[in-house]
């Protein structure tokens, strides 16, 4: 994930899950190991996939322990075999236990749909069609969702609705009718946006293609109505194939030509990559060193971070 995203996006997230499962302390930690205990524990792939938010992952313990530190053996987006050691993870040990959840739900949530991702992708490998993702990503999880996307080698629909403008159904039922809504749009919308419009029917596909619009997205249409409809566009618009794609429909329409198809099962469909932190070992005090002991602070519920100026 970039460094900015990371800090700026992702990061507070982070905290927000951390305070979610830390409201005063880890009780069970706190009763069994002492505030300045080391230790370091292994990160282990318990099936085959493509790892995913490794940066996510690390970042989890040092925001509870500022000595915690991720040693890896994968890198970003590689295939990843099951009992494969990926890294490990060294801090205090109430960092460790107190942390595990939270990191792994990231982690393999991440895994999960970069294994999918690539699974699905793979089926468009030498031609013209880019497969993306849509906007039907988890509450407060899109910045990880999508940037696990990317990871497994599709691409990503606008992020969010200020990222671009997308007609739907009752956005033309709104305006009045398709063309009313692409004037309305481009006159409200910066010239650098374009300007896509779902269409269910060859007539709306046609009166999208008179009103200019950029993209036009074929929604829910059989294969052979979709071909049609890339007749009629004749290369006067980017295409898009989209409606409850799924693997099985994604290699259905490999042979159409389109631009772009959109999956939302790329995000809410794609299972978890199974990991496991396994293996803690406590550090003797020649092996600990002289770390000092866990700040209080870490070793109950994290603190809160500073509001964003004018917020």
């Amino acid at each position: 994930m970039d460094p900015i995203a990371l800090k700026l996006q992702a990061e507070p997230l982070i905290l927000s899950a951390l305070r979610e499962d830390i409201t005063s302390e880890d009780v069970t930690t706190a009763s069994v190991i002492s505030a300045d205990a080391m230790g370091e524990v292994q990160l282990i792939a318990k099936e085959d996939g493509v790892i995913c938010g490794l940066d996510v992952f690390a970042r989890t313990f040092e925001l509870l322990d500022p000595a915690a530190r991720t040693d890896l053996a994968v890198a970003e987006g590689d295939d990843v075999k099951t009992g494969q050691v990926l890294g490990t993870v060294h801090a205090h040990v109430r960092a460790l236990l107190s942390g595990e959840r939270t990191a792994l739900n990231y982690l393999q949530r991440m895994s999960g749909i970069a294994t999918q991702a690539r699974r699905m992708a793979a089926l468009f490998a030498g031609t013209r069609t880019q497969l993306v993702d849509t906007r039907k990503t988890t509450p407060n999880m899109r910045v990880f969702e999508k940037e696990a996307v990317l990871v497994g080698g599709a691409g990503n629909h606008r992020y969010n609705l200020s990222d671009g403008v997308l007609i739907k159904d009752n956005h033309i039922d709104a305006a009045g009718g398709i063309t009313e809504a692409i004037e309305a749009c481009r006159a409200h919308v910066s010239f650098v946006r374009k300007i896509e419009v779902e269409c269910e029917t060859l007539d709306q596909v046609r009166e999208a293609v008179e009103a200019s619009a950029d993209i036009i997205m074929l929604d829910n249409m059989d294969h052979a109505t979709m071909a049609e409809a890339i007749r009629i566009i004749d290369g006067r618009a980017r295409t898009e194939a989209s409606g409850n794609v799924d693997a099985a429909k994604a290699a259905t329409l490999v042979d159409l030509g389109v631009d772009y198809v959109s999956s939302g099962a790329l995000t809410h469909s794609a299972p978890i990559l199974d990991l496991s932190l396994k293996h803690l070992r406590v550090l003797d005090a020649a092996a600990q060193g002289d770390s000092p002991a866990m700040p209080a602070a870490a070793a109950t519920a994290p603190a809160p971070s500073p509001s964003p100026a004018g917020e």
